[in-house]
């Protein structure tokens, strides 16, 4: 496995998407153990994309406008209405203080939901894994599932320290009506905003 390919993952894990903003405003409203069942659900969400790639059905997403565009738009409907549970106040991102007993297999379920109703993950999978796979390489498949099973650890390992950052952050915010409406106006922005990017895309 190539130092090309751990920091390559790294970068990509980093950069902030659905679930790291999912991630962040679990932790921001329902503490630490919370964002770690958030990171959980956004990782296993990465398996269909890993398996789809391994054995070919991302290739039928590239090729099929029709699948691509049933499931872009089944994303879609989703980030706008995770922005919209944000603007309600209701629910699982509820970023204040809230002691009623969480879910953790809701807020999983929902970080798993989020990746798998986005089927550029699939072809970021297809575009990314084979790159580090040799040609001539023998086993090619074991290969590939351990990478994908390596960008999953890297991506749970970020995930839980994006969990932690917001979950220390968690009582400033809580203590401070105007910054919580504006974290949660800021979060549900930025739901619409990927909405609106996946609907757009080709």
């Amino acid at each position: 496995m190539s130092m090309e390919f751990l920091l390559t993952s790294l970068v990509v894990v980093l950069l902030p998407g659905t679930g790291v903003l999912y991630t962040l405003a679990i932790g921001l409203g329902r503490g630490f153990k919370a964002s770690l069942a958030a990171a959980l659900g956004c990782t296993f969400g990465i398996v269909p994309a890993a398996v789809a790639s391994i054995i070919g059905l991302a290739a039928l997403l590239h090729t099929s406008a029709v699948a691509f565009q049933v499931i872009k738009y089944l994303g879609v409907l989703y980030l706008f209405y995770m922005a919209w549970k944000l603007l309600r106040d209701d629910g699982i991102s509820d970023v204040s203080e809230n002691k009623a007993p969480t879910s953790f297999l809701r807020i999983a379920t929902t970080g798993v939901l989020l990746n798998v109703l986005n089927p550029k993950l699939s072809l970021f999978f297809l575009a990314f894994l084979p790159q580090f796979i040799p040609a001539a390489a023998e086993g090619a498949t074991l290969a590939l599932i351990k990478l994908a099973l390596v960008f999953m650890a890297m991506t749970f390992g970020v995930f839980i320290l994006y969990g932690a950052c917001a979950a220390l952050a968690r009582d400033y915010v809580i203590r401070r009506p105007k910054v919580t409406t504006w974290i949660k106006r800021c979060f549900a922005g930025c739901f619409g905003l990927l909405g609106v990017k996946l609907a757009v895309s080709s």
